[in-house]
């Protein structure tokens, strides 16, 4: 029996100048895998951004986002022009292993597999990022975090700095929602969960696939490795989740984060007690910040009766009402 080998579209989405580097890194590290058929890389809304990468890469699909401005804007914008099987996302400030596509592909021979995410390894920029992250809170720098499952398995969602989803499955669902996730340094996030949600709603037999041999190194900025990030991001993520809540229903927008602060940082927080002389102290002040901020996010975002519609407002509306320093 013959098994076709799907095609693969790349798209690295960009938005600043600062990350330059980064994106080069980025693009040329997707170019290098054995399964990419074209790398699309789309800039957000930043002319000269979009004149550099256009000279750096002359015989790429380089374009800018056709949408509103956004991180998901600009990946709807990849996915119309690309033509392949499979869609898959890199970040700008992400590098890839050179076997990252061949682990996610691998996944989709099941007929069923909607997606894939990768995991994705912190590169610091010092030593202060690993010092105030207990490992459980990588998810706020946008990498896999301890409470993933350590080898190959069904999830809710995906992180989406490395990340493929078949590209009829993305279109099936509409793509992409335009008001929730990231614009330009707010700290929104849940654009590809929603999208998750959405795409397991459409079709209950769709599968989301962790597979944590699919490695990237995301690199996390200075700025990253602050309390004040720490404190922003948590608050926002919080809002994210009340949006998707009263837009996706309770139930599949918080299952994950259920188990989540009911099982693995509490005992994260006993760990980290236990090792009060050792870092342990700086560990835990982190993870009761984190819970704090996050349930303050999530109760102001539903008191003002957040939708997807309007979450970008809602956001805005919160940061003027709200001191998050």
């Amino acid at each position: 029996m013959t098994t076709t080998v799907p095609t693969v579209s790349v798209i690295v989405c960009a938005y600043t100048q600062r990350r330059w580097q980064d994106l080069q890194d980025s693009v040329e590290s997707a170019r290098a895998q054995q399964d990419t058929t074209e790398v699309v890389v789309v800039i957000d809304h930043e002319p000269e951004l979009f004149r550099m990468a256009k000279d750096r890469w002359p015989t790429l699909t380089v374009i800018e986002n056709a949408e509103a401005q956004g991180l998901s804007g600009a990946r709807n914008t990849g996915v119309i022009a690309a033509s392949s099987d499979v869609i898959a996302f890199l970040d700008d400030d992400a590098t890839a292993d050179a076997d990252w596509l061949t682990w996610m592909l691998d996944s989709f021979s099941d007929p069923n597999v909607a997606g894939v995410g990768g995991f994705a390894e912190p590169v610091w920029p010092d030593a202060k990022g690993p010092a105030l992250y207990p490992d459980e809170l990588l998810w706020i720098v946008g990498c896999s975090y301890a409470g993933l499952p350590t080898g190959s398995a069904d999830v809710r969602n995906v992180i989406g700095c490395s990340m493929a989803f078949r590209r009829g499955a993305i279109l099936a669902a509409g793509g992409f929602s335009s008001t929730v996730g990231r614009v330009g340094n707010i700290p929104l996030g849940g654009e590809e969960t929603e999208l998750c949600i959405r795409i397991r709603q459409a079709d209950p037999a769709a599968r989301i696939v962790y597979e944590p041999l699919s490695l990237v190194h995301h690199r996390v900025s200075a700025d990253r490795g602050t309390w004040r990030y720490l404190r922003r991001r948590s608050f926002y993520e919080g809002v994210s989740k009340a949006v998707l809540s009263r837009t996706l229903g309770r139930t599949d927008s918080l299952s994950s984060e259920s188990s989540y602060l009911t099982g693995v940082l509490p005992k994260a927080l006993v760990r980290e007690l236990r090792q009060l002389g050792n870092g342990g102290g700086r560990h835990a002040l982190a993870i009761v910040v984190t819970v704090t901020a996050t349930v303050a996010g999530y109760a102001l975002g539903a008191l003002s009766g957040a939708k997807a519609s309007d979450a970008g407002s809602v956001a805005k509306q919160l940061k003027t009402a709200v001191a998050v320093r």
